[in-house]
């Protein structure tokens, strides 16, 4: 065993490759080290994990609903070059119908799911892919989905609602696209997000010359007014309908007779620190 260790650490400096990934072709191998290297170049790995420093910014959102089932997911890839290819579309396709059908409990679940997947269509189109995040949302008859794909999924919303029809939910979902809300109402509006808000007023009244002379009451009731404005905002009943901006969301669903249950917003990249890149250099890496 204790050889067997070390040759895991001679085949992971030599290839890159993930640990069980070296048992593995050790073992495939009959610990023969060159032998192994060969085995996980075949397999892909050896390539997929030079790979793994980089950053997966860019890619794909999606949406794929089927019966009472629903997914929405993201995957990201190194370029936009490649997001836009049809093998990177097709993969999207490919995962969003993998988890429906196996339903998996967490990333980690789906990772494991589909790292094979992934491991050859790395190996096909030449980046760094990550599954980054997936949700399943399931249905009763009597609910509808509600689902809008913006830019060919730069943006993706899945949402569910109790009653109503096709098209107030798809036109809800196209709203939160375009606007996107944190909260469905005020009272979604955590606590501790709202007391942060006010602190964060305060201390700008502090610096606010027009304010600093306000007596304690009225000033309390105009940070308040910051505070309900600044979320205002993000609450997706309180901003005007997208399709009828005469309705505030809230009264266009309640119109169609419909709740909103929940909703789901991806977008491509939120919240990933994205590389620096001009578009010539972009397609000659792809080129090489």
């Amino acid at each position: 065993m204790a050889n067997l260790i070390e040759l895991i650490k001679v085949l992971r400096e030599r290839t890159g490759a993930g640990m069980m990934d070296c048992k593995t072709a050790l073992v495939a191998c009959n610990e023969d080290v060159e032998k192994a290297c060969e085995w996980l170049r075949e397999k892909g790995i050896a390539k997929v994990a030079k790979k793994a420093s980089r950053i997966a910014a860019e890619g794909l959102t999606s949406v794929v609903v089927k019966d009472n089932a629903a997914v929405i997911l993201e995957i990201n890839s190194e370029t936009d070059f490649v997001a836009k290819s049809d093998a990177f579309i097709e993969l999207v396709k490919t995962i969003a119908n993998v988890i429906l059908e196996k339903k998996p409990a967490c990333i980690n679940c789906a990772k494991e799911l589909t790292q094979q997947i992934f491991t050859d269509a790395t190996v096909k189109i030449g980046e760094k892919l990550d599954f980054r995040r997936f949700e399943i949302v399931e249905k009763n008859d009597s609910q509808v989905f509600g689902s809008y794909m913006h830019m060919g999924g730069k943006i993706s919303v899945l949402a569910l609602f109790d009653g109503g029809n096709a098209d107030i939910a798809r036109g809800v979902a196209m709203h939160i696209a375009a606007n996107n809300p944190l909260y469905i109402t005020k009272n979604d509006i955590p606590a501790d997000a709202i007391a942060n808000e006010k602190k964060v007023q305060m201390e700008a009244a502090k610096n606010d010359e027009k304010l600093k002379d306000k007596p304690a009451q009225a000033l309390e009731k105009i940070i308040e007014g910051k505070v309900n404005k600044y979320f205002a905002e993000s609450v997706l009943f309180a901003q005007d309908y997208l399709l009828n901006p005469e309705l505030k969301v809230e009264q266009a669903i309640a119109n169609e007779k419909a709740k909103l249950v929940k909703f789901v917003r991806y977008q491509v990249g939120e919240g990933i620190q994205k590389r620096e890149e001009n578009f010539a250099e972009e397609v000659a890496k792809q080129m090489a």
